[in-house]
């Protein structure tokens, strides 16, 4: 049974309704907490004057024509009363119109400059002051100041190396069952011990690895070895002739992997002012999930022309290139200044005092339900078979998958602006936005609609969702953590997600097969709540 387009278009409906409900409820979020004096209020209220400027400016024949197009059309729908969010909705009825005016000037501003709105501009000096900040301009005490470029050939560096390293360890990620079941002859449960011992030990090595990472030049040592030893071994488990060959590379990876994620993140925020975190790792998360996505598609592709061990060595070329992008970030950076060395040790205490602690706290209970994405591919599979067929069924459990990771990179870059834009508790709002996305998304797979139609809003909302939580957990952890302890803070928290997520998948899967998969996801939406309730009482407490 072939699914039809009307199918598809309504799945991609219910996801567009999704985010559009999303955007509502962070808009509300936005206006209860905006203390900046640019309130959709002050926009209301030159709603008048700011109609005529925009009159103006789409009759200014030294504009692009492009921007004046895009003008008129912005005048029709401010005009007509069909609106993306009605106007009748509290707090947030007019803010598309607010955000789309402020779209609209910053386009403008990008292209004419600030002059063009001065020069238009019909209302006061206070009015003009309002509408400058809309459009984007900051001015600072005495002059108009320009905000320092975030995204520098280091970020740049940082970024492409995790979305190389990704492609490179997706490929023996997405072959290794193949590997061991087809080729050497191992059982299915040689496959779970390996991965779980792996997966074990990189949890542990990310804590080992904070702690080297404290010392600012260590942690560049440590990022380009990391990075090399993880291709090299990943892709050597393709030359392996036994099983327990397999599992030592893949272990001895797998904790290389575990050591450089600590210093890669304190290494980014070396790189990036406090005011642009939210972007920097937003760009560093949106290309590591890019990745995610190409790695398994790479991977067929090269087992269609060669051979499944080939295509395992073959993935030290990204994963090389990898570690040649992070040589790269570190040329660079700021050439360091002479200092002793830190000694090795873990530090947990001092990293968990004050405001760091108790956020910790509330992203603990997040991870604890933070269930691995296989289980949702599951799910979805088991729900489809019945209508489709299981190898149907997979196929489209896997393109929802792929969904999932689109939805999960175009949010990390969203996500991160807008954790910049609210100030300093904007990761924190940030993260409670995507644990509530993470209770919606479990709530739908526990009622279990059986079509695409029906799971493709899910899909959608959990990517949306852990988009946002992890860029919004490292932008918090490099804006609170003491400069010193930047490496011991973001080993904290990689192991926290490491313990978080066993612990989840593995309680998940028990009452899935002791109970049913609604209780399974049931149980993971009641600890979104707790952790909503944590962070809601941190951010109270830091007040």
């Amino acid at each position: 049974m072939r699914m039809g387009w009307w199918q598809f278009l309504l799945a991609i409906g219910g996801g567009t309704t999704l985010l559009w409900l999303a955007l509502v409820g962070a808009l509300w979020l936005t206006q209860r907490n905006n203390r900046d004096p640019a309130s959709l209020r002050d926009v209301l209220r030159l709603l008048p004057d700011v109609i005529r400027l925009l009159r103006r400016l789409a009759a200014d024949p030294d504009l692009p024509r492009s921007v004046r197009v895009r003008l008129w059309l912005l005048l029709g729908y401010l005009l007509v009363p069909i609106d993306l969010v009605p106007d009748f909705i509290p707090v947030v009825g007019y803010a598309d119109d607010a955000i789309i005016v402020a779209l609209a000037l910053r386009a403008v501003v990008r292209t004419a400059g600030p002059d063009s709105i001065t020069r238009h501009w019909p209302g006061t000096p206070l009015g003009l002051a309002t509408v400058h900040r809309l459009a984007g301009l900051r001015p600072e005490p005495g002059q108009r100041g320009r905000e320092a470029p975030w995204l520098s050939r280091g970020v740049a560096g940082i970024g492409a190396a995790s979305l190389l390293a990704d492609l490179g360890h997706e490929i023996p990620t997405a072959l290794l069952p193949s590997l061991l079941t087809s080729t050497l002859g191992a059982p299915a449960a040689a496959l779970g011990l390996i991965e779980g011992i792996s997966d074990g030990l990189a949890g542990a090595a990310k804590l080992g690895g904070g702690a080297l990472a404290d010392d600012p030049g260590r942690r560049r040592a440590i990022a380009v070895g990391g990075y090399t030893a993880t291709a090299t071994l990943a892709a050597a488990t393709g030359a392996a002739s036994s099983v327990w060959q397999v599992g030592v590379l893949r272990a001895a990876a797998w904790t290389a992997r575990g050591l450089r994620v600590p210093a890669r993140n304190a290494l980014l925020a070396d790189l990036v002012p406090v005011g642009a975190y939210g972007r920097a790792y937003g760009f560093e998360r949106a290309m590591d999930n890019l990745g995610a996505i190409g790695g398994p598609l790479l991977a067929l592709g090269l087992v269609a022309l060669t051979s499944v061990r080939t295509a395992i060595l073959l993935s030290i070329i990204p994963g090389l290139l990898a570690a040649g992008a992070i040589v790269y970030a570190i040329r660079s950076a700021s050439r360091l200044q002479p200092r002793p060395r830190q000694p090795i040790r873990l530090r947990i205490r001092p990293v968990l005092a004050g405001g760091l602690g108790r956020l910790m706290l509330g992203i603990g209970a997040f991870e604890v339900g933070n269930v691995a994405a296989t289980l949702l591919i599951l799910r979805a599979t088991e729900l489809l078979t019945p209508a489709h067929g299981a190898d149907s069924a997979t196929q489209r459990a896997l393109g929802l998958y792929i969904v999932y990771n689109a939805a999960a990179t175009i949010a990390s870059l969203t996500a991160g602006r807008l954790a910049d834009r609210l100030g300093a508790r904007g990761p924190e709002r940030v993260l409670t936005a995507g644990v509530v996305l993470f209770a919606v998304a479990y709530a739908g797979f526990a009622a279990g609609g059986a079509s695409i139609l029906a799971l493709a809003p899910s899909f959608i909302a959990a990517g949306v969702a852990i988009g946002c939580v992890e860029t919004a957990e490292h932008s918090a952890v490099a804006a609170l953590a003491p400069t010193d302890l930047r490496g011991s803070a973001f080993g904290v928290l990689a192991t926290v997600q490491s313990l978080g997520n066993l612990a989840a998948s593995a309680i998940a899967g028990l009452l899935w097969t002791v109970v049913s998969p609604a209780a399974a996801f049931t149980y993971l939406a009641a600890w979104m709540a707790v952790a909503l309730i944590g962070l809601l009482t941190s951010r109270r407490t830091r007040n």
